[in-house]
């Protein structure tokens, strides 16, 4: 299903921390699909606007009917719209597409002073664009403007921040902002979200003269009816650059997600469906800024102590360190950590001399012993990772690999009768076995001739294949299914690997040269065996990128783990040949 759509027409920041491009960040980073008009293209960094070039009102025109009579949009976000001109052709194309999603941000001065807005386009803006707004963003002076500018009766000299008797146009605490607040909703927007960070507020809401005071900031949102309040912990940071820009465009991701998810674009037709769910949207908004600014890097923009760096727009969004589908090569393979063990492991002496027949036959049997054994708790990892799951596909799988490990180990045993070990050294079926015929007394069960006997075999695990084996279960017991998976990986993956580099190794010897190892070799690059490896590698590859980057770093650790003890694990002194006799 294609995301939720939002239209941007706003200007465009060449240093990337507002205008459009801040705005694509915070629509990606709420997975939206992005679409942009451009109405004017800045030269700007974080220390001001240099230059402004508008772009013909026309062509915006065309690029906003391109956008909707194609792709269609859920909500429109309005940023800098440079030109009387301009704020006509929108308003008009607007209207035509029957948008009723609007979320307007009123660029009119930038922070450092440059007039973004011309005075003549400032009334376009409200008698044109106000009235079809769903949600008003202004800050406090471009809130102080539009009332200025509607009320021919106000003092055209007044400033904000002037000593003069307390007014909402002259707000001293929260009370006024709330009564600006309701001004600015006359103007004809159906809500007002007043922004609330130029006036840094006391614990006990009166605006704060000093730094010391400064405790908090009080977004207001007004739908003519109630207030909503959003306050936030006054942040002291230079890194506030297209704050306004990211905002608004937050909210308008929010409100055209809920659109989206409701599967319509004539949600907000109704006034309460659309101020039910527009204080959850701005509040939500308020907070991804906030942590933004919270989580901002110093060293992106600004020069010294000079100018003013943008907020972090990917706070909340993971990037997983490889395409989907391509885990395995792209990341796993490739880390660091694993690149250098896994080319000891794939190229091992021990498989070296297997396919070119060099290896001594005692090296071999040893090896035989210690996998057999091997295989019987690599079945009960899987019994485990099969416990571990909640779908029957993977329970399925999971019991599905435990029968081919079983025919791997009817394999094993054919290998060992040809060199010489018979099944009944390497098996211990019970860890007591029962004579079925036999009363068990408490005497008896301690006794070697009563009901009960301890199962023997001659041959015991190697100190390496207890590690390893101990090692999976472990992992398998103390964390989930997917850490299982990681554990048995490098078996899995890595004797496919390695046989595929030995079959086609300049030195080999097959079977018909008299190497009595080489069925090995094929075994494991029989297409049953590979088969088994494609699912439990698409396994992976499906549940990976469900993982956080965090997650995936203590996965490929296990996985680093386990495939040096499979390099133990071939390692030529790895098992002695020790029976139980020897004991």
């Amino acid at each position: 299903m294609a995301p939720p759509k939002v239209l941007v027409i706003a200007g465009s920041d060449s240093s990337g921390g507002a205008g459009l491009e801040a705005d694509q960040k915070v629509l990606a980073a709420h997975g939206c699909y992005a679409m942009t008009a451009t109405t004017a293209l800045t030269a700007q960094n974080t220390l001001g606007v240099q230059d402004v070039h508008i772009t013909p009102p026309a062509f915006v025109g065309k690029q906003i009917d391109a956008c909707l009579s194609d792709v269609g949009c859920h909500a429109v976000k309005l940023g800098m719209l440079g030109s009387a001109g301009t704020i006509k052709v929108i308003a008009k194309a607007l209207d035509k597409h029957r948008v009723n999603t609007i979320v307007l941000d009123p660029v009119m001065v930038s922070t450092s002073g440059h007039q973004l807005l011309p005075g003549d386009a400032i009334r376009n803006l409200r008698e044109l664009l106000l009235p079809m707004t769903t949600l008003l963003t202004p800050n406090i002076p471009e809130a102080l403007l539009l009332v200025r500018e509607a009320d021919s009766d106000a003092d055209d000299n007044m400033q904000y921040g002037d000593e003069t008797p307390p007014t909402p146009l002259s707000p001293t605490c929260l009370e006024d902002l709330k009564q600006l607040a309701k001004m600015v909703h006359g103007l004809g927007p159906r809500a007002v979200l007043l922004k609330g960070g130029h006036m840094p507020l006391t614990t006990s809401y009166d605006r704060a003269t000093t730094d010391e005071e400064m405790a908090v900031t009080v977004d207001i949102l007004y739908d003519g009816a109630r207030f909503t309040l959003v306050e936030s912990p006054y942040l002291r940071s230079r890194n506030t650059h297209g704050t306004g820009c990211s905002l608004a465009s937050a909210i308008a991701a929010n409100l055209a997600t809920t659109k989206w998810r409701h599967g319509g674009t004539k949600l907000f037709d109704r006034r309460d469906t659309l101020f039910g769910s527009l204080p959850a949207a701005v509040r939500s908004a308020v907070h991804y800024v906030s942590v933004g600014i919270q989580t901002s890097h110093d060293d992106v923009g600004g020069s010294g102590d000079r100018g003013c760096g943008p907020i972090n727009h990917f706070h909340n969004v993971h990037t997983l360190p490889f395409s989907r589908g391509h885990f395995v090569d792209d990341c796993l393979l490739s880390d660091p950590r694993v690149a250098p063990v896994w080319e000891r492991y794939t190229r091992h002496p021990f498989v070296t001399s297997l396919a070119r027949g060099t290896l001594p036959e005692k090296l071999f049997k040893n090896y035989l012993v210690q996998d057999y054994l091997y295989l019987t708790h690599f079945a009960r990892t899987h019994a485990l990772a099969a416990y571990k799951s909640r779908s029957m596909d993977s329970i399925v799988a999971s019991a599905n690999i435990i029968l081919h490990i079983r025919r791997e180990m009817d394999l094993h045993l054919s290998y060992c009768e040809e060199f010489g070990i018979q099944k009944s050294e390497l098996d211990l079926d019970h860890d007591l076995e029962l004579d079925r015929d036999a009363v068990v007394t408490p005497s008896a069960s301690l006794s070697t001739s009563g009901g009960r006997r301890p199962a023997r075999r001659t041959k015991k695990e190697s100190l390496a294949c207890t590690a390893y084996s101990r090692y999976v279960l472990d992992v398998g017991s103390s964390q989930d299914w997917l850490a299982i998976q990681m554990a048995l990986a490098p078996c899995l993956l890595g004797y496919a690997e390695a046989a595929r580099l030995a079959r086609v190794d300049p030195a080999r010897k097959t079977t018909a040269q008299g190497n009595r190892y080489w069925r090995w070799v094929e075994n494991y690059v029989a297409e049953d065996y590979l088969q088994a490896v494609r699912a439990g590698r698409d396994l992976i590859e499906r549940h990976m990128t469900k993982q956080s980057p965090e997650r995936i770093n203590e996965l490929i650790d296990i996985f680093v783990r386990a495939t040096e003890m499979e390099v133990k694990f071939w390692d030529f002194d790895a098992h002695p040949d020790i029976d139980e006799d020897d004991e």
